[in-house]
């Protein structure tokens, strides 16, 4: 299993679970949501909204607004793509869970983000190891509403596609999980959080960036290609990129295929490494 999977799930079946399409999507049938499901998302959005002023890239405030609808509780895709599509082309679709990895690549490809169709419990604010609506839709919807994230995201897709014909997934889940998820930026020369995977925790959003214990190593992405990384505890290396705009060039300026092919030679890096090992 690819590290990616070990997040979005290359499950052991290539078939989608009874009453999902071909391409794993499921209705989101938001009326089904309890009200104790929309006091969960009112609850995490407001603590995250509040936690997240002066430590997020100035651009996931600006745009946390697309989350902002005319109902409070957990977004209704129809009204949320609405607004999503018409900034950059994408939409969320609503899945059962975890999906495989071509799936997920696939929707990312065509611009649509597979989102988790269920909310984690009250006793489950703080840490929740399958990624949830809150995490999917949260973490990522706000930067999906920004023109240089959104090609990067699609390229990403691509890029996945390929790495799945190259036996190189491993490579394309860690540029994901560096940026994507846990991805860390400077900005008016202070450290700022762009990854869905800290934005959407209450307990990352402060380790990423006061803790003394994990490596803040400034982005390189061969290094980044070469370091492995935990799902199951907070990140013990991030990566910091100038400017968290910049993503797309990693994806445009460079000619991964080779790299993968070059890396290859080379060992893999733990995430506990303080320093660059040939």
């Amino acid at each position: 299993m690819s590290e990616q999977a070990q997040k979005h799930g290359a499950l052991a079946s290539p078939l989608p679970p009874p009453g999902a399409a071909a391409d794993w999507t499921v209705p989101q049938r938001w009326e089904e949501f309890s009200a104790e499901d929309h006091r969960v998302w009112d609850t995490l959005f407001a603590r995250q909204q509040s936690l997240l002023q002066g430590r997020a890239v100035e651009a996931f405030g600006k745009s946390l607004d697309v989350l902002r609808l005319s109902r409070p509780g957990v977004p209704n895709f129809d009204e949320l793509n609405d607004r999503l599509h018409a900034r950059t082309g994408w939409s969320v679709v609503a899945v059962p869970g975890l999906v495989p990895d071509d799936v997920f690549f696939r929707h990312l490809s065509e611009r649509r983000f597979p989102a988790g169709n269920f909310i984690r419990a009250a006793d489950q604010l703080d840490y929740l190891e399958e990624p949830d609506v809150f995490h999917d839709v949260f973490g990522h919807v706000p930067l999906l509403a920004q023109p240089e994230v959104a090609d990067f995201m699609q390229a990403l897709g691509q890029q996945g596609l390929q790495a799945l014909d190259l036996n190189s997934l491993h490579r394309v889940a860690r540029l994901y999980w560096y940026t994507v998820e846990f991805g860390l930026a400077r900005e008016r020369g202070d450290l700022r959080i762009y990854g869905a995977g800290i934005l959407s925790s209450f307990g990352e959003s402060h380790y990423a960036l006061e803790s003394a214990k994990p490596h803040r190593h400034d982005f390189d992405l061969k290094r980044v290609l070469r370091t492995q990384y935990r799902t199951d505890a907070f990140q013990l290396s991030y990566f910091v990129i100038e400017r968290f705009e910049d993503v797309l060039e990693l994806v445009l300026g460079n000619d991964l295929a080779a790299l993968y092919a070059e890396l290859d030679k080379l060992p893999d890096l733990s995430p506990e490494a303080a320093q660059l090992a040939a």
